[in-house]
């Protein structure tokens, strides 16, 4: 009967198909040996009491028995407790001798001495069988050919010593030895099918356990929460996310829970009971009211085990998802279409724009009306401030990471931070507002100038604009962090954001101003990322005028040109550290 093919595995052979060597554990051939090396010893003092006897009874006055059954008991003593168990080679080697060879030539001697009166033939299926199930079928084979001249031998010797008709003895012998060669093969291919059975079965096992190890990693790792639950609410496993959305992840992970326990998840117990009533999936959104937390709006879906032949019981899977993220997800694929239908806007925009502002321009210098001139000015105003919006929308369209091996010149930090800083002093009258700390020597990054100076000038404006008016009120430092990596800060005294602005300070199109396009700090952002750089804010303590002032701090950690160098030794890109915030 041809066996099932065995069901198909996720991984290959090389982790599943090991060899049969490499599959049998070493205790199934250990207890095997041991467990005959055991017999053998048995054997040999059972040897030792039985002619024992017969000598203490004075039915045999030869002593060469006792002797002989005293060093076989000896001799398997000392295999058993000094020798290690090892399985037996191919030919007749020391191994062989010294356990298969010892039985063959003990037990021929007690049959050689002992002569008619006991039959000791028997005694040879031990050997045989070891050497079957120990060895090979070449091992097994031979050991029982060598029984065999042995059993010959012996007939032979006896028809010398007593001349008559010894038929009945060769006939005696020649069966005996006749079954010993079918044993020795039954018991090799017997052995041999086990091993084979063994090692598929190993096979198996090893293919569920690496599936298991998988499959529950993939679990843990989902952001969506699974519930394997009973019918009679017994949670048998929940994946982190669920725990996390019932509010029950401080319980440890092995330990079962019931779902009716708490009336804050009735809504999950009334779907799992109607699956169970009706055999089929259910879906539903449910509000749950975790312990410490507010009411969660999640999406339930369910589905049923199969049921098996004796198993009645029936599991319901649920898959929970917090509504939040998906409104999330769906938010971020919104404003990617925004971004889009935006950047089309803006294009259309410009040219009309710059027309209005042309045409404004032309007709101011017409009019000589104060009340006039005023409205001019208030065109001139909002055009420039909608020609910015427009601007910076299309940078966002323009934004691109750099290309893998393409990398910016080596840029003087203090020289160019120095230079951003005077140009912006002068051109928002902001003398006395702005500090400058360089550190001395040079300082090499890998930044393209103009790129920084739409950063820091960024952060300038959005610092001047929450700042005070004192002095030093803003302040720019440049320092080093590690051999490959330098820190640009600006620090302002600014009051501290509400943690629903700062959630949101690097996403486009966000901003607390109706003023504003929300697009600053998302351009920072991008510029940083394609450098190689990050940047983060954090709420830090500085000086100023000799006193402690907490303020709000924009940190830019950007690559030395060593890191560069580092980099390209070792034929990987640095990305960029993340940025920390550190101790004053």
């Amino acid at each position: 009967m041809k066996p099932p093919p065995e069901a198909p595995s996720w991984f290959g052979p090389s982790l599943l198909e090991p060899s049969l060597e490499q599959a049998d554990k070493p205790e199934e051939f250990e207890r095997l040996w041991r467990g005959f090396m055991t017999a053998r010893v048995t054997l040999g003092l059972v040897l030792v009491f039985l002619q024992g006897s017969i000598l203490l009874l004075g039915a045999s006055k030869d002593s060469a028995l006792i002797l002989i059954c005293s060093g076989y008991f000896a001799a398997s003593l000392a295999v058993r407790l000094l020798a290690r168990p090892r399985q037996l080679g191919r030919t007749f080697d020391l191994q062989w001798i010294s356990t298969i060879g010892v039985d063959i030539l003990a037990f021929t001697a007690l049959q050689w001495v002992q002569g008619n009166s006991i039959n000791y033939a028997p005694l040879f299926a031990l050997p045989i069988l070891m050497a079957s199930i120990l060895g090979s079928l070449l091992v097994a084979m031979g050991t029982a050919a060598g029984v065999t001249l042995v059993l010959f031998g012996y007939a032979t010797w006896m028809s010398i010593q007593a001349p008559g008709d010894m038929t009945a003895q060769f006939f005696q012998a020649a069966l005996t030895g006749a079954g010993c060669f079918v044993i020795s093969f039954l018991a090799s291919q017997i052995a041999t099918r086990l091993a084979n059975v063994e090692l598929r079965a190993q096979r198996s096992q090893l293919a569920a356990r690496v599936q298991r190890r998988v499959n529950e990693l993939v679990i843990e790792s989902l952001t969506e929460g699974i519930l394997v639950v009973d019918q009679r609410g017994i949670v048998r496993a929940a994946n982190p996310a669920a725990r996390q959305l019932l509010g029950f992840d401080g319980v440890r992970k092995d330990k079962s829970f019931n779902l009716g326990a708490m009336v804050e998840w009735q809504g999950l117990v009334d779907l799992m009971q109607r699956s169970f009533s009706g055999k089929v999936a259910q879906s539903d959104d449910i509000t749950i009211h975790p312990a410490r937390q507010g009411p969660r709006r999640i999406q339930v879906r369910t589905q049923l085990t199969a049921a098996h032949a004796g198993d009645d019981e029936r599991l319901c899977v649920m898959f929970l998802q917090d509504q939040r993220e998906m409104e999330a997800r769906l938010r971020t694929e919104k404003l990617a279409s925004m971004g889009r239908m935006s950047t089309a806007v803006a294009h259309e925009i410009r040219n009309p724009l710059a027309a209005i502002a042309q045409a404004n321009a032309l007709l101011d210098e017409d009019l000589v009306d104060p009340k006039h001139k005023q409205l001019t000015r208030m065109v001139q105003q909002n055009a420039k401030r909608l020609d910015k919006i427009v601007e910076d929308i299309l940078n966002v369209s323009r934004l691109q990471r750099l290309e893998n091996g393409r990398v910016s010149a080596a840029l003087d930090l203090n020289q160019s931070v120095e230079r951003i800083c005077r140009d912006w002093q002068s051109q928002t009258t902001s003398e006395h507002l702005l500090s400058v700390q360089l550190p001395p020597g040079l300082i090499e990054v890998v930044f393209e100038s103009e790129h920084l100076r739409r950063i820091l000038v960024n952060l300038l404006d959005n610092a001047r604009r929450y700042a005070s008016h004192q002095l030093n009120a803003i302040q720019v430092l440049v320092r080093r962090t590690t051999t490959e990596h330098c820190a640009l800060s600006v620090w302002s005294d600014g009051q501290p954001m509400d943690q629903s602005v700062e959630r949101h300070l690097f996403e486009p199109f966000f901003s607390s101003e109706s003023r504003s396009s929300g697009l600053g700090l998302y351009i920072c952002r991008e510029l940083c990322e394609g450098h190689g750089a990050t940047i983060g804010y954090s709420r830090t303590r500085r000086n100023m005028a000799g006193q402690p002032v907490d303020g709000n701090e924009f940190l830019v950690i950007l690559r030395t040109r060593s890191s560069l160098s580092s980099s390209q030794t070792a034929n990987q890109h640095t990305l960029g550290t993340p940025w920390h915030r550190t101790p004053r």
